[in-house]
């Protein structure tokens, strides 16, 4: 009875501590990871919806590659695109750019590593084999 006892008492202590690792706080690169991504996919979302105003055609192409150095001054352009500012989803989405831009600027700014500095790759960008065209 006993052994059976401590076996499960180990198997909690492991589960528990599985869980705890798993809730660990972001890290800043997975925070800027996740908010690049969101706001990439918030601007593909906006390019299709039909509800939005045409001046959304006229934005600032905004695909996002925290990898690439020129993504900083893609981030600076998005927000201070002049148009718009009627449109509740871009003003949304031109808070999340600076919060992301502010993010990499200053918080995170030791922790990113740029591997590139190729401002084209983020104007058009080449969608990987997983991404539907």
């Amino acid at each position: 009875e006993l052994p059976t006892m401590k076996m499960l008492l180990s198997l909690i202590a492991l589960l528990s501590a599985a869980l705890l690792a798993n809730a660990a706080p972001p890290t800043c690169y997975s925070r800027v990871l996740s908010l690049s991504k969101e706001i990439t996919e918030s601007f593909k979302e906006l390019q299709t919806s039909k509800a939005v105003d045409s001046c959304v055609a006229m934005l600032p192409s905004l695909y996002l590659d925290i990898h690439n150095y020129c993504v900083l001054a893609k981030l600076r352009e998005f927000v201070a695109y002049p148009r718009c500012e009627r449109v509740l989803e871009v003003s949304e989405l031109k808070e999340k750019a600076r919060s992301l831009y502010t993010i990499m600027i200053s918080y995170c700014r030791r922790d990113l590593v740029f591997l590139t500095d190729d401002c084209n790759a983020l104007e058009s960008p080449i969608l990987s084999p997983v991404e539907p065209s």
